[in-house]
């Protein structure tokens, strides 16, 4: 016998309520009432193990290119920024994958953009970057009716509590201040996600990975969609400029022939345009 409670059914006094048609618009309300949600992606084992080995292949170009030295004095030896910049098309396939994308239009309304793609790594016994309460717009303390920006953190490795699972305060992005120590202690949920999945959040929810005890580095590919209005980290749009192969929805969501006007006349010509 189950110790679930069995949740009621009947109700009074409701004259509105949303409907979950799949699990793509169920995981859109989770995220609008909860701030987070976990969605599977739908990859096969032999998809995660190509992404797992394009991401390896990037990370060691990455730090020869930039010096193991350098990036640890600057804090950047965990991350690998911008990953579809790198020559690996499964970068680009994976921030446009089109399954996010149908949960990432319910939940920005009208138009968005690829802010940044990160590779985000773990790694055992240490601390890292992103062991630190932030938001992904961080030093922002405003909310909105609506997401500005979804961040979507692909689990490349499982998320468990033994490799630091990202924990998030549920709600937090319907509040502007950081939550007390206290909340913080008893209301922050350590989210657990199988490979394969996307670890969904508002960009206004306060969220931090966890200590990694295994002996084995946990990877994550972290997305940042937002409207148009907000700025992308790293230029997308010039680095893939001369980029081929790319579809007109791609060349749409990396920004491309969005960039700002650098001239009136620009601008004007733009318009006549659309």
């Amino acid at each position: 016998m189950s110790d679930l409670p069995i949740v009621p059914t009947a109700r009074y006094g409701v004259l509105d309520q949303e409907v979950a048609a799949d699990d793509v618009s169920l995981a859109a309300e989770r995220l609008r009432r909860q701030g987070y949600c976990v969605f599977d992606g739908g990859f096969s084992s032999a998809e995660l193990r190509d992404i797992s080995e394009a991401f390896e292949r990037v990370q060691a170009a990455y730090v020869a290119a930039h010096g193991n030295q350098r990036l640890a004095a600057i804090d950047e030896l965990n991350t690998i920024r911008a990953l579809l910049l790198h020559g690996e098309a499964w970068f680009v396939r994976l921030a446009s994958w089109p399954r996010l994308l149908s949960l990432i239009g319910q939940l920005i309304a009208g138009r968005f953009m690829l802010n940044q793609q990160n590779g985000v790594i773990n790694p055992p016994g240490q601390g890292y970057n992103q062991g630190a309460w932030h938001r992904d717009l961080p030093y922002q303390h405003f909310v909105t009716s609506r997401p500005l920006a979804v961040n979507a953190l692909f689990c490349l490795d499982s998320f468990r509590q033994d490799n630091g699972a990202t924990f998030v305060v549920p709600g937090s992005h319907l509040q502007e201040a950081f939550p007390s120590e206290s909340f913080l202690a008893s209301e922050a949920v350590q989210v657990i996600a199988p490979a394969g999945s996307f670890l969904v959040l508002d960009a206004m929810t306060f969220h931090c990975g966890g200590v990694n005890r295994s002996e084995r580095p946990r990877r994550a590919v972290n997305h940042v969609y937002s409207i148009p209005h907000i700025r992308q980290q790293i230029g997308l749009s010039v680095g893939l400029a001369g980029a081929s192969g790319l579809t007109a929805e791609q060349r749409t969501l990396f920004g491309l022939g969005t960039e700002e006007p650098r001239t009136v006349a620009e601008y004007l010509e733009r318009r006549s345009i659309r």
